[in-house]
């Protein structure tokens, strides 16, 4: 039952319109996903995936967005290697309006699950820097595994206060998304939760939480960058009002556009959405970020092995600004020369994920069999849906061909690392994400 408080208020607003909102919600949502481009192309996807999505069901805000039908999508083994991001298609639209370009500095502040982290990501396209960052501990668990699948490489995944990372990282970011925690009125249609557990209240508390989110991304904005805020509710006081009461607060910011997407209107859920840009002569507190340290050579005797006789690429061509390996425990992972020093951090994923580092050996991991395409690799085996189903389940299968490690494949895209022996594919698969 929608609230009546609720409705009065949206009749107030749309007036000759309230019908057909309040008609919107006998409708089924619209479902959508994002093509991972940097998994592949949008032609690709378009030509090999075998659902009907059509050049014609593109969400018209986002060009790597298609709506679709078949619920098969969300089980299907493309969904596992990353090709795609299932994501509501309004939700689609902050990021594109964040105007991110290739080697800026990018931060998504309340980031979890992941679909506009990684939206971001792929506009970044392995270069510059994307920090993901989300307060609840179990939340940020889940982004830093989206973060994986989608196979990012530049993206440090951390779990802190909006606080504490005004505090760090001051005037360092060119881009900032805030897409603030609501009360979520938008997805009524979509999330009956966020229908039982609205209240005026919940409004309340929301509105204030994000006014005091947004002072927070200020800080960390550079003069002359971009700051996005968006939300999925209808409620003034978490949207325009908002707004209003920051720039009063901030004069040396500008508003450049404001949008309130309603269901009615459009192919997707209700949102909001904020354009400011601060000036170029705005005061900064910027200081210099000490930077991280990387691991000497003799360091990375296991890895080199693994490489030399694994990989086509070295690590050193993964990105194209100088780079730096550094251990988590027994966990290498490869970061960017120039990425801050990690201490005091909550982080559950400083860079890309190469491996572990054992007793005489290297063991490569999951985000990097994600990371790579079949051309970097000495070998590959591709396999068709039926056994990729299977594969992602734990099984083995017989294959014929050179021993170690292959990357395995299914219709293109890398889904994780198998090691062929006396005949047999042996699964390595992660356990934990076995199905």
């Amino acid at each position: 039952m929608i609230p009546e408080q609720f409705k009065e208020r949206v009749r107030l607003i749309l007036k000759d319109e309230y019908e057909d909102f309040i008609k919107s919600y006998e409708l089924n949502n619209h479902r959508a996903l994002r093509v991972n481009t940097l998994k592949g192309s949008i032609d690709y996807f378009l030509k090999t995936q075998p659902w009907g999505v059509r050049p014609e069901d593109a969400v018209s805000w986002c060009d790597e967005g298609f709506y679709f039908t078949d619920p098969a999508i969300g089980t299907h083994p493309y969904h596992a290697a990353g090709a795609y991001y299932i994501q509501e298609p309004s939700a689609m639209l902050p990021v594109e309006k964040l105007d991110v370009k290739e080697g800026m500095k990018a931060l998504d502040l309340c980031a979890s699950p992941g679909g506009k982290s990684t939206q971001i990501a792929a506009k970044l396209k392995g270069s510059g820097l994307l920090v993901a960052n989300e307060i609840i501990s179990s939340r940020a668990e889940v982004l830093s595994e989206n973060i994986e699948r989608m196979g990012v490489s530049n993206c440090l995944v951390l779990s802190h206060e909006p606080g504490y990372i005004a505090e760090r990282f001051p005037g360092y970011f060119d881009r900032v998304l805030v897409d603030a925690p609501c009360s979520g009125e938008g997805m009524f249609r979509k999330n009956p939760e966020a229908l039982e557990n609205w209240s005026v209240s919940n409004v309340e508390m929301c509105a204030q939480r994000s006014r005091d989110i947004l002072d927070k991304a200020d800080k960390v904005l550079k003069p002359g960058g971009r700051l996005v805020y968006s939300t999925c509710t209808f409620a003034p006081e978490e949207d325009e009002e908002c707004i209003e009461e920051f720039l009063k607060g901030h004069a040396y910011y500008r508003l450049e556009e404001q949008l309130k997407l309603w269901p009615h209107k459009i192919k997707g859920e209700g949102h909001f959405c904020a354009v400011l840009t601060k000036d170029a002569d705005a005061p900064s507190e910027e200081q210099k970020q000490k930077t991280i340290k990387g691991l000497n050579e003799k360091s990375l005797k296991e890895y080199r092995e693994f490489e030399k006789e694994n990989l086509k690429i070295k690590a050193e061509d993964i990105f194209r600004e100088k780079n730096a390996f550094i251990l988590y425990g027994p966990e290498l992972y490869l970061v960017k020369e120039d990425y801050p020093d990690l201490k005091g951090l909550r982080v559950l994923r400083p860079g890309l994920h190469l491996g572990t580092l054992k007793k005489d050996r290297f063991e490569p991991s999951f985000a990097f069999s994600h990371f790579l395409k079949k051309e970097d690799v000495v070998r590959e085996t591709a396999i068709d849906t039926e056994t990729a189903v299977q594969y992602i389940k734990g099984l083995t299968f017989p294959e014929e061909g050179e021993k170690g490690y292959h990357l395995i494949t299914t219709g293109g895209y890398a889904l994780s690392w198998g090691k062929l022996s006396n005949g047999v594919m042996k699964n390595h698969y992660p356990k934990g994400l076995r199905k």
